[in-house]
């Protein structure tokens, strides 16, 4: 495999070279999209099962396929970095990165940081609960390093892909970028995932979900577009969770369930899914738009430039957002949504009957000078989110090892 700079052999062309092919992938690129669908996938399900069912253990089939992304992508990492340490070619440890005496790229070390952490979260949230109970919300200590351990996996497989894209040539760049956006759409899907609470349908008419959304998802965006150079790679990692979400609320209902942990107020039979997806993809496709007048192909050099296209991003951003998921959230509330293609018939087992979304209401406004100052936080958290991508999607273009 031909994955030279300037002439110099690189790890790539040592850990494909049993692959035939002169564009074939390396191995630990797909050990890494496999990882990140594998977390993703056990964390929807997982949340869904805890909806359903409450009761579980470490053994739940969704807890199983998250630990198997997490051990897939630690073992992958320390295979690079085992075989980068103790070889001796020369010219492999020179495109590495060293740390702690160690060789390797610099997205192995990430993804085995990130498997360490997740595999530790396991005993640790078992004897949370033994302590403390069942969980009341998703952020509790346990489940913050189990996700701080899954980005680390995910973002290590980006790094580990975008090393391989910015030293490929020919037709194996559109694939590479391709596999960064998929994993690129699933770290949006796990980042939608962690504001399941503040995104309920009965906060869809209140400026606190929309700074909740404001935070996060644009760094996610503008780094993704910046890392792969693709045209609409905004909008393609929010079809990717677009996609991930609505097959879940098309798909869990067919399966089987019941509660098995009292108070149970609803009345379940079949797994309860995530609810249907925030139209994220609203906003992604307004920025892609403005992808040439934001200069977002090539970095603008000065300090001043990165600023202002972050603040017009922020400005395009929230208002966009706003304006396609609050009609959306009306639609959400009527009798048309209650099917299985919005899945708005169910609630979780533990939702008491008064809650305001399972009457299908919206929480009180909280007035217009909350509400506007709330607005104004979510223009200033999505520019800042989106100027951290751009420095973070610009220095991503750069790694080589």
């Amino acid at each position: 495999m031909n994955t030279t700079v300037a002439g110099t052999p690189t790890l790539a062309t040592d850990f494909a070279a049993t692959q035939s092919g002169a564009d074939a992938i390396p191995w630990y690129a797909w050990t890494s999209v496999l990882a990140s669908l594998s977390m993703t996938t056990g964390l929807y399900w997982d949340i869904s099962w805890h909806m359903t069912i409450g009761r579980d253990t470490f053994w739940t089939p969704a807890h199983l396929l998250i630990q198997f992304g997490a051990v897939l992508g630690g073992l992958a990492a320390a295979i690079l970095i085992f075989r980068t340490t103790f070889s001796r070619n020369r010219e492999a440890k020179e495109s590495s990165v060293r740390i702690l005496g160690f060789w390797g790229p610099l997205g192995a070390f990430l993804c085995a940081w990130g498997a360490a952490a997740m595999l530790i979260s396991a005993p640790f949230d078992n004897w949370w609960h033994n302590n403390y109970g069942l969980d009341v919300k998703i952020l509790s200590p346990p489940h913050e390093l189990l996700g701080v351990g899954l980005e680390s996996i995910n973002f290590g497989g980006i790094i580990l892909m975008v090393g391989l894209l910015n030293r490929a040539q020919g037709i194996l760049r559109p694939r590479l970028q391709l596999m960064m956006l998929t994993v690129g759409g699933l770290v949006l899907a796990n980042s939608m995932i962690g504001r399941l609470e503040l995104t309920d349908r009965a906060m869809m008419h209140r400026a606190a979900m929309y700074l909740a959304l404001a935070i996060g998802p644009p760094f996610v965006l503008e780094t993704v577009a910046r890392a792969t150079r693709l045209r609409w790679a905004r909008t393609g990692a929010a079809a990717i969770y677009t996609f991930l979400f609505a097959l879940g609320v098309w798909i869990m209902p067919r399966f089987s369930a019941e509660p098995k942990l009292a108070p149970v107020y609803q009345h379940i039979t079949h797994m309860v899914p995530l609810a249907f997806p925030i139209l994220i993809l609203a906003p992604a496709f307004a920025l892609d738009l403005l992808w040439r007048k934001l200069n977002a192909v090539q970095p603008t050099p000065g300090f001043g430039e990165k600023w202002l296209q972050a603040t017009v991003a922020g400005m395009v951003y929230v208002p966009a957002l706003i304006a396609a998921q609050w009609p959306f959230a009306e639609f959400l509330m009527s009798p048309a949504s209650r099917n299985w293609v919005f899945g708005t018939l169910d609630q979780p087992y533990m939702v008491p009957p008064d809650w305001y979304g399972a009457r299908n209401l919206f929480l009180p406004f909280e007035g217009w000078a909350h509400f506007w100052i709330r607005l104004a936080w979510a223009v200033f958290a999505a520019t800042l989110c989106t100027r951290l991508g751009i420095m973070f999607g610009n220095w991503m273009r750069k790694v080589q090892r």
